[in-house]
């Protein structure tokens, strides 16, 4: 009996990161603070009602792995504080998709978690958010204050990080397929997928 519960609680927490019901949880406070002074933050943030009913996953690339940041529903931001210097972030939902970012200490960075089609379903992609660039990805837009104020700023919980536990292998199989693709990109696409050090806040 109680393998047949948690057989259920596993299957529930997958199809809970692929719908739009999320296992994340709210964070109890909504303000976003200012990273400390010796780490960088980025504020992920997802708005939009193209692929609304399909969750993306985050994580961080590193030498030992993938690190599981979390994973957002539409209408959702999750902040993530790491070390200055150079990241490497994932989005993960039928294929995945990357950013490089340049960080600088005391500073904090966004970037949109933007939908696409893919052969099934939303695929994801980043859009850096440039500080008082051009373009609507910018702290000067006009889109810019509705994206920070109207979206849920989100914490994991037991089931986001359950879910990431048990889709780790998936995960890592589509980083395999997909980040070779992202690296022969030519250096300007790149570029424009990447946060710089000067978009910090």
């Amino acid at each position: 009996m109680f393998r047949c519960f948690k057989l259920l609680f596993v299957f529930s927490s997958i199809w809970l990161a692929a719908c739009a019901g999320s296992p994340m949880v709210t964070s109890t406070n909504q303000t976003l603070t200012a990273p400390d002074p010796s780490k960088a933050q980025v504020v992920f943030m997802r708005s939009s009602f193209v692929g609304s009913a399909i969750n993306a996953s985050l994580f961080e690339v590193t030498e030992n792995g993938n690190e599981f940041i979390g994973i957002m529903a539409n209408g959702t931001k999750v902040s993530r504080e790491v070390e200055p210097g150079e990241h490497t972030f994932m989005v993960v939902s039928e294929a995945a998709d990357f950013m490089r970012a340049d960080l600088e200490a005391g500073k904090t960075y966004y970037a949109m978690v933007t939908p696409r089609m893919g052969a099934w379903k939303a695929r994801f992609s980043f859009q850096p958010v440039r500080k008082d660039g051009e373009g609507k990805f910018s702290t000067a837009s006009d889109e810019f204050g509705g994206w920070v104020t109207g979206t849920k700023l989100v914490e994991n919980s037991q089931q986001s990080i359950l879910w990431a536990e048990n889709n780790a292998a998936s995960v890592n199989k589509k980083k395999d397929a997909y980040y070779t693709k992202w690296q022969a990109k030519d250096a300007e696409e790149q570029e424009r997928q990447s946060l710089k050090a000067t978009d910090g806040i």
